[in-house]
């Protein structure tokens, strides 16, 4: 998924997409998964040099990956969808009435864990695999990667409000996938996700995912593990809870009762309850696809 938090900073991807055949290239690419330059000329009836412009404006843009690959006619250019969603928040005009923290998936400030489990840096291993006993070791601030098959993890998010100050929004945004053990693709989770101890709703996931390389994953990262995640972006204010934009409940934040001198808690987990039990595991800025850390947003509103 990519995010675009302000109109200005998609400027590149808004011109890639305002061309009707770049939008038909990511059609067909969406349909077929991959397809090389010839492929997509023939297509779109288009010649080589055509269908080449048009590619490098959207791999430009971060919409499109290409890669090359030797064929029986040499070597070819195969292009892929670098992203399968795309949000854009209008909202500018509120810009200057919200802060942003990253926050490593290691700084947890509690959790439980059942095996398999298993937590890294972008270095190494910490400790052994499926012993919960590590989580608790101080390396663990460090993890870039975790993962549990039952448990949660729970992230202290600071509060920077005001006395004049009141919550209008709240956004999570991380990368996050099933546990399987070393990786399945097609192996369903149910992730819930809770705020000061509020149930906010659950996103399925649809595999711990390991057909591919992750993008961001060191050199030592064994290739038989789990390679990356799904971007999740979950909000919540006085309409309800979202992840990508579709509702996962009625729950506001009118309801959670925040103020200025509100601790804030963000628990993701998987629990006794759901009819898909097939863990998490969330990634950080050196492992996946997507080079980020747990990211929160808080919007707020200022009285006069």
């Amino acid at each position: 998924m990519i995010y675009i938090k302000d109109l200005m900073s998609g400027i590149e991807i808004f011109k890639a997409l305002s061309s009707e055949i770049r939008i038909q290239i990511l059609e067909l690419l969406a349909n077929n998964q991959a397809l090389n330059l010839n492929e997509l000329a023939t297509k779109l009836n288009l010649s080589n040099g055509a269908i080449t412009m048009h590619i490098k404006k959207l791999e430009e843009s971060g919409l499109i990956e290409i890669n090359t690959s030797v064929g029986k006619h040499g070597i070819q250019k195969i292009c892929y969808l670098n992203k399968d969603k795309l949000i854009v928040d209008l909202r500018s005009k509120d810009m200057e009435n919200l802060y942003e923290v990253d926050i490593q998936v290691g700084h947890y400030s509690d959790y439980q864990v059942s095996p398999t489990c298993g937590l890294a840096t972008k270095d190494s291993i910490i400790g052994d695999f499926d012993d919960p006993r590590y989580f608790a070791d101080p390396q663990r601030i460090d993890s870039e990667i975790i993962w549990l098959s039952e448990g949660y993890l729970e992230y202290r998010i600071p509060n920077y409000l005001k006395p004049n100050q009141s919550f209008r929004e709240i956004q999570f945004c991380m990368e996050i996938g099933s546990e399987a053990p070393g990786y399945c693709d097609n192996y369903p989770s149910d992730i819930y996700f809770y705020l000061n101890g509020v149930e906010l709703g659950f996103w399925t996931s649809p595999g711990d995912f390991g057909d591919t390389r992750g993008t961001f994953n060191p050199e030592w990262w064994p290739p038989h593990l789990n390679q990356y995640g799904m971007l999740k972006l979950i909000r919540i204010n006085n309409e309800g809870s979202f992840i990508d934009g579709c509702r996962i409940s009625d729950v506001t934040l009118d309801q959670i009762q925040l103020n200025y001198k509100s601790e804030l808690t963000f628990r993701i987990a998987v629990t006794d309850k759901p009819v898909n039990k097939r863990g998490l595991t969330i990634y950080g800025k050196h492992f996946g696809n997507y080079g980020q850390d747990l990211s929160a947003r808080v919007l707020y509103n200022v009285e006069e």
